[in-house]
């Protein structure tokens, strides 16, 4: 135990890897200095000036180049480390750090390592920024992590010259059980959206089906009313057709009869009718309700033209009265022709 916390102990005072040192130039009193960079010349071993880029003149011997620092924006890889969550889940997070010299004069005098200091600024930072958060809201709220991350080392690491432009979390490594676990969190959450799809596409079609039949209803019911309308509208365009046709009829036999021989001819008619109706009596029942004297032709066409005669008496009084009497020739009778034409027949 106590050999481990001294190889700790040494392993924080062991200088680290500096990179700004490396490859000083050599002050030979004419120097040409590269673009994006700045050089931090001592005279006697104090800050005398920051050579610019381009064409420079120093002093041999007094002025010595002590610092070269880059103005490009430096990438620094995050070493992986683990840090705890708010729920107390233990995560392996590395990350990629940009950063960018804005003061050569404290990046040299402000800090040993500039690179160094702000890598473990940003571990710790980030650290410290995981515990406040819980393991969904860490995958949730990476941008907003990477942010808080960044405004602390910019607080931190503003005396000593340097700005981080961006933090990025590379990759975050989470226990093979809570990986599992968050698998099957998962896959409920998958097959919950799928019953709720499911239930809601059940939904739409029967309400879909349901509208459907409400619209073959409806225009069923219009197209029945349609029907009715037509049918009641032929019915009553066939009943006044009907009834001027009957009107027309009844003209024309009151025109008939009211000619010469008109009466004779009705009672032909009627004899006609009356021998047709008993040919066919009993075709359609076998019950059958007969006159007493039904072989009496004769006095069964008398009893019709009587009661035509008695109908139309008061219409030939009237048409007598309004017409002037004229000479008439003697017609014979017509009970005599019914006879006559039953004799025949016989």
């Amino acid at each position: 135990m106590g050999h481990s916390q001294q190889l700790k102990g040494a392993a924080r005072l062991a200088p680290a890897p500096c990179r700004w040192n490396s490859g000083l130039p050599v002050n030979i009193g004419v120097l040409f200095v590269p673009q994006q960079e700045a050089w931090v010349v001592e005279r006697m071993g104090k800050f005398h000036r920051i050579l610019e880029p381009g064409l420079n003149f120093l002093i041999p011997l007094l002025d010595r180049i002590r610092y070269v620092q880059s103005l490009k924006e430096i990438v620094i890889n995050v070493p992986e480390q683990s840090a705890v969550t708010l729920d107390n889940v233990t995560l392996q997070i590395d990350g990629v750090l940009y950063l960018r010299v804005m003061d050569p004069y404290k990046a040299s005098y402000g800090v040993e390592d500039p690179e160094y200091a702000v890598t473990q600024l940003a571990q710790t930072t980030m650290r410290s920024e995981l515990g406040k958060l819980s393991l969904d809201r860490v995958f949730r709220e990476r941008e907003s992590l990477n942010a808080s991350i960044v405004d602390a080392i910019n607080q931190a690491s503003d005396c000593w010259g340097i700005r981080c432009l961006r933090y990025e979390i590379k990759d975050i490594h989470v226990p093979p059980r809570v990986k599992e676990s968050m698998q099957m969190q998962v896959e409920a959450e998958r097959r919950k959206r799928a019953t709720v799809l499911e239930s809601e596409g059940t939904r739409e079609s029967a309400i879909n089906v349901a509208e459907g039949q409400k619209q073959a209803q409806i225009l069923a019911s219009e197209a029945e009313k349609a029907e009715q309308i037509n049918k009641a509208a032929g019915e009553a365009n066939a009943m006044l057709v009907k009834a001027r046709a009957k009107a027309e009829a009844i003209q024309l036999l009151a025109a008939a009869l009211s000619q010469q021989h008109g009466s004779a001819a009705a009672s032909l008619s009627v004899a006609e009718q009356y021998v047709n109706a008993f040919s066919k009596i009993a075709k359609d029942s076998n019950t059958v309700l007969l006159p007493a004297n039904t072989g009496d032709v004769t006095n069964m066409v008398a009893q019709a033209l009587g009661i035509y005669t008695t109908l139309t008496k008061p219409q030939a009084v009237k048409n007598q009265d309004e017409t002037p009497p004229a000479h008439e020739e003697p017609q014979p009778a017509s009970m005599e022709m019914l006879k006559a034409e039953q004799g025949s027949s016989s």
